[in-house]
Order: C-alpha cells, then structure tokens, then sequence
C-alpha cells in the first residue's frame, strides 16, 4: 500500500462540494452560503453537487445518489479537492457503492471534514491509498471569527509535499456543555483551559510517532474486522515509521464507548501500534456517581495496551480541532499538558509481500 498525497490547494483550484452523508436543510442555506464565500475569497471556484441543498431519509438523497455523485468528483480530473459540509449518519451505505480499485488508479485530491464522513477516510486511506484530512468541516470554516488551531486546515491544504507541519495544542477550548450550531457567523467560544494528558497517569514528557489513521470511534468501529476497517493490515503496511492510530467519542455513553473499544481491541486495532490519541469526550457522563464513567471505559479497555495513550486531544467534537493527515507520518509530543503534532507528507513505500497481501482481508 502506498499513501499518495494530494497536490497542494491553490487560487484558481476547483472545490466541489456535496453531502454524502446529511444534506443541508433550507434554515442553515445562508450559513452554507457563507462557507461557499470564505473559499471564493480565498481564491477557490466552487461547485456543489446536487447532493447538497436536500434532505430525504436522514441523508441528503438516496445511497445511489450519493455514492455516484461521490465517485463522479472524486475521479474529475479538473476538481481538486471535495468539501462536504458535514457528517450525519449513514455515510457507511456508500462503501459497497463506492469504486475502490478505480480510486486507487487516480491521483488523490483533498477529501475533508470529520464525524461521519471518517466512514469514507478511512477505506480511502486504507484500500485506495489516499491520504484523507480529518479536520474541521466546510460548515466551520465560514465564520467570521475562526482560532488558530481551526484556520490550520488552510495551512495543511496547501501544504508543498515532504513539508513539514506542526500545529500546538489550543490553550482553550469550548465546553463540552455549550451548544456550538455548525455555520455560526462566530466561531465557537473556548474558555475551559486545553490539557493533554496520558491514560497511565504519568507526568513525564511522551513522545510519539507514526503513520496516523483514525476517526470518530461512533462510526469507524463499525467498520472493524470488514474489508472497510483493515486497520491491522495499515498497521503492518507502515512497518518501522510505526502507526498513531487516533479516536474521539461523539456520542457514546462510557458502556457504549467501552464496547466500540473492545471491538476494536478483539479486531487487532491497538495490535502494533505507536501509540493512541484521544480527542475530548463530547459523549455524555455517566448518570450515577457509581456507574462506569468515560475514563473508567477508557481504563477498562486501554489501560494494559502495550502502547502509551494519550487523551484530551484537540481531536472531535469539542472544538477547536487539528487537522490531521490519514497516512501521513507525524511526531507527537507531550509535556506539561500542552502538546505538538508535526507531521510531514511524504510518501510511503509498501513494506509487505506480495504473499501477506494474498491472505489480508482486501
């Protein structure tokens, strides 16, 4: 497997722009129109899909609709990057529709955003080849006020290939309890002090690198031990850069959280990796003192892997977030609470046998 990366965004780049999971309904029109705005006044022509400005079945059109419309900008020669406006709930009916062998015979462009669309990163990253950005969404990147550690994207986007990258921990981020609407004309309000922090409770500095792969843990661990969620095949594939395999919880409660981890403990996730890194909790806690709580599940699953972890990332749901490369080889470093990623995008080499190939699950 190699991990081809896309040609840097520049003015005058085409970026299309559709739903492939939850379209926009007509009240949030002029908060999309807004995000359509910042990326013209960045230089950027726009296009959008017909999969965009509807809504049918808890999606923006039916799964045929979606997954041709998908394919059909992915493979356009002229578009070089396509920004869906945000996730939603059932990207994961497009995969058997989606052309992967196709995909890996085209060169890669920019496929961005988070939540549901990391269903579709990751088979993009893992069976095609293509390093996939996890960051903030189209729907975030219209308003008038956005941080630091959000307007990064931008930077990774046009980033010249073997550059390397590196992006700091916020200071503050939002509260898990404040009501962030994607396409505020504001961003998000941080005011709860930012700290990474590692499972074992140490307080020595940590560092780590990689291959990272990841996502929002409610949708990717679906995909565990499917031709979709070969995670353990990327693993070996990265062979001595190693493999930061990145989570964040959207919506689990801790026993449901901890069940999606031991899914993906019992499918070889955490087998061979560098290390994990978990985004902030935007799930709920626990309704009793007694119950199992979100570290409690996080413990329960991770806390004998042979690898260190580290949670409270600037990772998810709980703004602000980094942008980070499917594929690409970082370097994470922690101390104090306060962290460094730096990544670099550089191409991989397969470092497997044609005959391990022939008995992996692709």
């Amino acid at each position: 497997m190699n991990i081809r990366f896309p040609k840097p965004l520049a003015q005058g780049d085409v970026i299309a722009i559709t739903a492939p999971s939850s379209g926009i309904p007509a009240p949030l029109y002029p908060h999309l129109d807004q995000a359509i705005d910042a990326l013209r006044k960045r230089g950027y022509l726009v296009i959008e899909g017909e999969c965009l400005r509807q809504h049918y079945k808890s999606a923006s059109a039916t799964r045929q609709q979606r997954a041709s419309e998908l394919m059909r900008l992915l493979t356009e020669p002229d578009i070089a990057a396509v920004m869906p406006p945000w996730g939603g709930e059932l990207a994961m009916e497009l995969l058997p529709l989606l052309g992967f062998r196709a995909l890996e015979n085209v060169p890669a462009k920019w496929f961005s955003g988070f939540s549901d669309l990391s269903t579709l990163h990751l088979p993009l990253t893992t069976k095609a080849g293509w390093a996939t950005l996890h960051g903030p969404n189209l729907m975030q990147l219209g308003s008038s006020d956005i941080d630091a550690v959000t307007a990064a994207i931008w930077d990774v986007l046009t980033l010249q290939p073997g550059t390397r990258f590196s992006q700091s921990a916020s200071r503050h981020h939002q509260s898990k309890d404040t009501d962030s609407s994607a396409g505020s004309d504001a961003g998000p309000s941080l005011e709860d002090e930012t700290s990474w922090k590692r499972l074992d409770g140490s307080k020595s500095d940590l560092k780590l690198s990689g291959r990272l792969i990841g996502g929002c843990l409610d949708t990717i661990s679906r995909l565990a031990g499917t031709a979709f969620g070969n995670v353990p095949r990327f693993v070996e594939a990265s062979g001595t850069d190693g493999t930061l395999l990145y989570l964040e919880n959207a919506e689990m409660t801790p026993c449901n959280l901890a069940r999606a981890l031991l899914g993906l403990r019992l499918n070889g996730w955490f087998d061979g990796v560098s290390g994990v890194l978990i985004g902030r909790n935007a799930g709920p806690e626990s309704a009793q003192s007694d119950d199992l709580s979100y570290i409690d599940a996080l413990q329960s699953v991770l806390g004998d892997v042979h690898c260190p972890v580290i949670y409270d990332m600037d990772i998810g749901h709980v703004p602000p977030q980094l942008s980070l490369v499917n594929g690409a080889l970082a370097e994470v470093e922690l101390r104090d609470g306060h962290g460094t990623v730096v990544q670099q995008l550089e191409d991989s080499r397969p470092k497997y046998s044609s005959r391990k190939l022939r008995h992996s699950l692709w």
